[in-house]
């Protein structure tokens, strides 16, 4: 029996983008809180957001070497259900919110999931993009199995590059837990284009339902 692999529609900054990818089966909804990001999003417009996230879909919210403030007041204000942290930050930094996290590790220069695992023991996650240390993720480039060494028993989420046309591929090729994508289907950044999310979404369930046959 094989697990079904979880999808996340990142870089979501309208109500009515989280209302389509939840209704398409997304697991989980990502918001950004990065200046320099074109998806970054404001606390009031993330409230929307939220509101609009129904049960038993996840809203993250995404940091990057933000300070503690900023993220308490999105804790508070927000309510995330998740942290996703793709800076420079330590672990204890991640874990003093009070709540799960996910930590990015970039895969450009190659990346030993063993070291991420153990730099981060209180991680519920890492999320492998194939962005360089230092840059953010939504650069849309991918990662190769050539640039992860090691193995870490935390769930993996594959993200970076990822479309329509080539998630079935990906998630074939990795085996993740997850999946996370913003810029691959997206019409403009932070705008997400309803058929595009739709058809990742169904080639993601594509690809576990032809897993499973195999089996």
């Amino acid at each position: 029996m094989t697990h079904r692999t979880r999808i996340k529609i990142c870089g979501v900054t309208r109500p009515e983008d989280a209302r389509h990818a939840a209704a398409c089966g997304a697991d989980a909804v990502g918001v950004v809180f990065v200046p320099a990001s074109p998806r970054n999003i404001d606390v009031e417009a993330a409230m929307a957001v939220r509101a609009a996230v129904p049960p038993f879909v996840q809203l993250v919210a995404l940091f990057m070497d933000a300070d503690a403030a900023q993220v308490r007041a999105v804790c508070e204000r927000v309510g995330p259900d998740l942290l996703q942290f793709h800076g420079a930050e330590d672990a204890a930094f991640c874990g003093s919110f009070g709540r799960p996290y996910i930590k990015s590790v970039a895969t450009a220069a190659g990346a030993d999931l063993t070291a991420a695992e153990r730099a981060y023991p209180n991680a519920i996650g890492l999320l492998v993009d194939g962005h360089d240390v230092g840059e953010m993720g939504g650069s849309g480039r991918g990662v190769r199995p050539e640039q992860l060494q090691g193995a870490t028993r935390l769930p993996l989420v594959l993200a970076g590059g990822l479309r329509p046309d080539n998630v079935a591929a990906s998630v074939a090729a990795f085996r993740p837990w997850a999946v996370d994508v913003s810029s691959g289907v997206e019409s403009a950044p932070g705008i997400k284009a309803a058929e595009q999310v739709a058809a990742f979404i169904s080639e993601v369930q594509k690809a576990d339902e032809q897993r499973s046959s195999q089996l």
